[in-house]
């Protein structure tokens, strides 16, 4: 039994907020699957999206038969490793098949160099193989963002609905805390894709946390996303544990982005528990959701109290 599932308590919590804490990438490498499982085991998440091109994700999808309390999404993939489907790696051509970094895939993609049916085609792919090894999915999301774009939003949005999947991630800006060049870039384009495609969205996604300090999380962070909750509001919290044995990856991109270790430890063991009830931060799944797309939880959930370990 998780920590989670310890929380449940019939004392009434009103100034509570929610948060999913959603851990990106499984199947990504070894390393990063093993440090999904550990930080549901031991820690605090209660949620994974699979890169279902993995070329472990046969072997890796089994593995979460141990962590039953875990929500399973989709992590849709165009921009790392190989395309399951013919024609995107046709379409790939000029990088040999194999799925280029975001910018040049998102400039593929909005030039119709890369026509939206081939993506359609695959992207649908990577679901059918989660769904056909027998998951139950909960939500959508995609690496690096890519589904922001308009044209991905909107076909994120149909697969979801086809397909039965009730929730889509929505990456929106964050501005607290100290914000880089570059984080005042990502969030610009963040906020001119979120206008845009508000005419595709689902009724309801939990406003997203951790873009701000993606890769990097720990709990000062935390503390001073925490504190800035809503009561009553649901939250997804984006995060990136895993561990990094010796010859993986090769990527020194990753290595400069990702601090997984440090992820892994910040959403274990006392520490993160000790915070969440000192700011009444409830851990919950898409699961506790209540199906009618406004994004309430349902009556057992508003009166469960943060846990005791």
């Amino acid at each position: 039994m998780g920590w989670f599932d310890q929380t449940r308590s019939t004392a009434s919590t009103p100034a509570s907020a929610f948060v999913i804490v959603n851990a990106d990438d499984y199947g990504y490498f070894p390393g990063i699957t093993q440090g999904i499982l550990d930080a549901a085991r031991d820690g605090v998440v209660n949620a994974t999206g699979i890169l279902a091109t993995s070329p472990d994700f046969a072997e890796h999808v089994p593995w979460l038969a141990a962590c039953p309390e875990l929500d399973v999404g989709v992590h849709l993939n165009l921009t790392t490793g190989r395309p399951l489907t013919a024609p995107m790696v046709a379409a790939l051509g000029r990088w040999g098949g194999n799925f280029p970094g975001k910018y040049a895939m998102a400039l593929a993609v909005s030039t119709g160099r890369v026509p939206m049916a081939v993506v359609d085609r695959e992207w649908r792919a990577q679901i059918q193989r989660c769904v056909d090894a027998g998951l139950r999915l909960y939500f959508l999301n995609s690496h690096e963002h890519l589904h922001v774009l308009p044209s991905l939003a909107r076909l994120t949005h149909r697969l979801a609905k086809e397909f039965g999947v009730p929730f889509v991630r929505r990456p929106v800006p964050e501005w607290r805390g100290g914000v880089t060049a570059g984080g005042v870039v990502r969030n610009a384009i963040l906020f001119a894709c979120d206008r845009a495609n508000g005419a595709a969205r689902r009724p309801f996604a939990p406003a997203l946390l951790g873009i701000g300090q993606s890769g990097r999380i720990d709990l000062s962070y935390l503390r001073r996303i925490f504190a800035a909750l809503q009561p009553g509001e649901v939250y997804e919290l984006m995060c990136h544990p895993g561990y990094y044995p010796a010859g993986e990856p090769a990527d020194p991109r990753l290595l400069a982005y990702h601090r997984w270790e440090q992820e892994l430890t910040t959403l274990s063991g006392e520490p993160i528990r000790d915070l969440l009830r000192e700011l009444h931060v409830v851990p919950i799944r898409y699961r506790d959701l209540i199906g009618d797309g406004t994004g309430h939880v349902g009556p057992e959930i508003e009166h469960r109290e943060v846990g005791h370990g």
